[in-house]
């Protein structure tokens, strides 16, 4: 069978780039599969992942970025350009390709990869909950683009021979869709986790910037009492655009003695066996991936009832705990429930693991392999 994955580039250390490179070296493994992975604005950079050799890896040259510091009429008339040369160089591509099946992992093709008569089915992957466009609240002609493509996305789904999310919760949000699916994404096998008895260490995993929402993270832990903070560590893992401004947060809050920005790590399971307990102070998520690691690591997460996936993930009260989106003092009060209370963290790490099983990477593939043979008859 024939797949063509279309990505905007695999350059990134990102979950989306990870989650594509592990369905395709299973595939791989698997046997019986020829498979694409066709890029817009890889830019001759090398993938970050190594993708497996058997992978045909294709750059169409688009180069959608290269507008990005240009004026708005500037970048609607560039995307627009672009666009059209998308279209043509990707048509060309999967006419000489002949493939089975094409999946677009939301990048700019997903508008009109539908109408492309290639003879492939099209399959459309929502990595980010149905709302992930509205949660800048953004107002004037930016929110107004917001809503206009927020209702448009509800239009474009449904020109897909099959649409897949990620979580339960994102599936009633896009109503009863004749083609909608839910596949999680997979938890691999991980790498056995020395735990580290006692520790008293916070983390937090992620690139900083708003969709993580660290910046609510910190001030919970500024509302932690004072002699609670002498007693722990936060430690934030990641790099983006955000830093200096969540440095200078970390300043003016007070609490650069229990908290700190820890940079990336290539070891982040060894990271997991040093900590006590995982939070979440994302504004979105589709599904997150570091919430599944973490829990098969054996330890708790305390989470916003962000969309999308928490949700899904934590039992209440079993595994972890979840907070109403937003509310900062109430992420304080968990964290504080979890680190003063031995028995509960002890009880919560033994359950988490239990989490693996049901997105374990046979039965998540099961269910990829299962819509291809589908598509197919």
């Amino acid at each position: 069978m024939k797949l063509v994955y279309c990505i905007a580039s695999v350059y990134n250390p990102g979950g989306m780039e990870r989650v594509l490179l592990n369905k395709v070296r299973y595939l791989v493994n698997k046997g019986g599969y020829e498979i694409s992975v066709v890029t817009t604005d890889q830019g001759g950079r090398p993938p970050f992942y190594a993708f497996p050799p058997e992978v045909k890896m294709v750059d169409l040259a688009i180069n959608y970025t290269h507008d990005n510091g240009k004026n708005p009429l500037q970048k609607i008339a560039g995307y627009l350009r672009r666009r059209r040369l998308h279209k043509k160089r990707l048509s060309a591509f999967l006419m000489a390709e002949k493939a089975d099946i094409t999946l677009s992992l939301y990048p700019s093709e997903s508008s009109f990869i539908p109408s492309l008569k290639d003879g492939s089915k099209k399959v459309l992957e929502l990595h980010y909950c149905k709302f992930f466009r509205l949660q800048y609240g953004r107002s004037g002609l930016l929110g107004l683009a917001d809503r206009f493509r927020t209702w448009q996305d509800q239009r474009i789904v449904r020109r897909f021979d099959s649409f897949v999310v990620l979580s339960r919760e994102d599936a009633r949000y896009w109503g009863a869709l004749p083609n909608l699916s839910v596949i999680p994404n997979a938890a691999l096998a991980f790498p056995e986790v020395k735990k580290e008895p006692g520790s008293h260490r916070v983390m937090a995993v992620g690139r900083l910037d708003y969709q993580k929402g660290f910046d609510r993270l910190l001030q919970a832990w500024a509302l932690l009492p004072q002699a609670l903070r002498a007693q722990w560590q936060l430690d934030i893992f990641g790099q983006g655009e955000w830093k200096e401004m969540l440095e200078a947060q970390i300043q003016s809050l007070g609490i650069g003695a229990s908290a700190r920005l820890a940079g990336t790590t290539t070891s982040v399971f060894e990271e997991y066996g040093k900590s006590a307990f995982l939070v979440m102070s994302s504004h979105y998520e589709g599904f997150p991936m570091v919430m599944i690691e973490a829990m098969g690591c054996g330890l708790p997460v305390v989470s916003f009832a962000c969309l999308c996936g928490p949700r899904d993930i934590i039992e209440e009260g079993k595994n972890g705990l979840l907070v109403a989106e937003g509310d900062v003092p109430g992420l304080a009060a968990a964290m504080q429930k979890l680190m003063e209370d031995d028995r509960l963290r002890a009880e919560m790490a033994a359950a988490a693991p239990g989490v693996t099983q049901i997105y374990s990477e046979e039965n998540v593939m099961k269910q990829w392999e299962n819509l291809f043979r589908t598509l197919r008859s």
